[in-house]
């Protein structure tokens, strides 16, 4: 019976939904910047504290869902992801923000590993491909539309700073319903574990494989924290583009490339899809260096379709290669260390963004980044390209 029930899609949404609210600040932090006055390196390390929160989480209690069940986890990334949006909706200063930014990435944590596993045993026999693209689209889409969500508000309703909260909260208590209602996965479920931090080590039979990976999945995640903390000011400062609806969409445009190109990593095969979103990726920075020099939003929309698509196809072959390449054993601990330095690359790369844009200003630091980053991804596919993985 379980297989004709909404299980799937309905785990799906609440993914969806716990992800939208770690990206509804991005278009509000100009906002932010003028009501409370801070600087740009200020920016990115409020948003590089998100980061650091998913890497703990990961770290600590990555496999919680696995002892507890899927849903108690669940429904704790919910409290966490309302948490942060009452946070930001009682804000008066940096503190509150900090710890709107912590909750947010606490409940990405969380869901990261338990709502990607609900929704893919929930799904119906034979279809576990699809919804593990389902997962990723609702973790990549979900992102995409919190961003796309709070830019449309803040623009058009008298409200910015607060009315996308609310909404959210309205969404998080339609999910936390949902998920009360979602059949429960794990059979045998124990009482929480206390917390530790659990094994995170990479094998040596993995290393060969995992380098290059990890390297293209950290080059990926740097673009993707590039626009979702620093965009706005790009668009704004550099570009001249004042509406907010317009930078989350833009941030929208980099989540749902990346979608799209993680769909095509099956057809294209892991081995290649590596070193070619490696390639897409280098590509997709040229234009967004291209379009601060020229200051064209044209070229910086067609850099985040190009970026994001380039992340989407190399980090789903990077994340599927490790996962093959690891012993039983330690999987759960090689893709844990895995993500540990993909959440690293959204955040210590944009963090010197913020310094450098107080040093030399936004355009100058934008195009030291993007030098950066090609550098990484080139490296890391030119090294997956002649030395590729063996077939698994």
């Amino acid at each position: 019976m379980r297989g004709r029930r909404p299980g799937c899609p309905a785990a799906a949404v609440v993914f969806a939904v716990g992800m939208a609210g770690t990206t509804l600040p991005t278009p509000l932090y100009g906002l932010y910047q003028a009501e409370i006055g801070f600087s740009e390196l200020m920016v990115t390390v409020v948003f590089a504290v998100y980061a650091v929160a998913v890497i703990t989480v990961l770290v600590v209690a990555g496999n919680y869902s696995d002892e507890v069940g899927r849903r108690p986890v669940l429904l704790c990334a919910m409290a966490l992801s309302a948490a942060s949006a009452g946070c930001f909706l009682l804000q008066s200063g940096l503190p509150l923000l900090f710890a709107g930014r912590l909750l947010s990435g606490g409940a990405a944590g969380l869901l990261s590993g338990a709502a990607t596993a609900a929704v893919i045993e929930l799904a119906r026999p034979g279809q576990k491909a699809r919804a593990g693209f389902a997962a990723t689209a609702a973790n990549m889409g979900g992102l995409g539309c919190g961003a796309l969500l709070s830019g449309i508000v803040a623009q058009y309703t008298p409200w910015p700073l607060t009315l996308p909260f609310w909404i959210h909260l309205g969404l998080v208590a339609v999910a936390s319903g949902i998920t009360w209602f979602l059949p429960e996965t794990v059979t045998e479920t124990k009482r929480w574990p206390p917390l530790r931090p659990q094994g995170v080590r990479v094998p040596p039979e993995v290393k060969g494989v995992f380098a290059p990976a990890s390297l293209a999945a950290f080059a990926g995640f740097a673009l993707l924290g590039l626009f979702t903390a620093v965009a706005p000011s790009f668009t704004s400062r550099t570009l001249g583009v004042h509406n907010l609806a317009v930078s989350g969409a833009l941030v929208f445009c980099v989540f749902l490339a990346s979608t799209l190109g993680q769909s095509l990593t099956r057809r294209v095969g892991a081995r290649r899809a590596l070193p070619a979103g490696c390639a897409v990726l280098v590509a997709g920075l040229l234009l967004v260096a291209s379009s601060l020099i020229a200051e064209s939003m044209l070229l910086l929309v067609l850099g985040a379709l190009c970026g994001g698509g380039g992340q989407g196809l190399g980090f789903r072959a990077a994340l599927t290669l490790v996962g093959d390449a690891a012993p039983a054993q330690h999987r759960g601990g090689t893709i844990s260390a895995f993500f540990v330095v993909a959440y690293t690359g959204i955040s210590l790369p944009v963090v010197g963004v913020g310094a450098l844009a107080t040093w030399l200003g936004l355009r100058p630091a934008g195009l030291i980044f993007t030098a950066f980053v090609m550098l990484l991804a080139a490296c890391a596919g030119t090294y997956a390209a002649r030395r590729p993985p063996a077939s698994t």
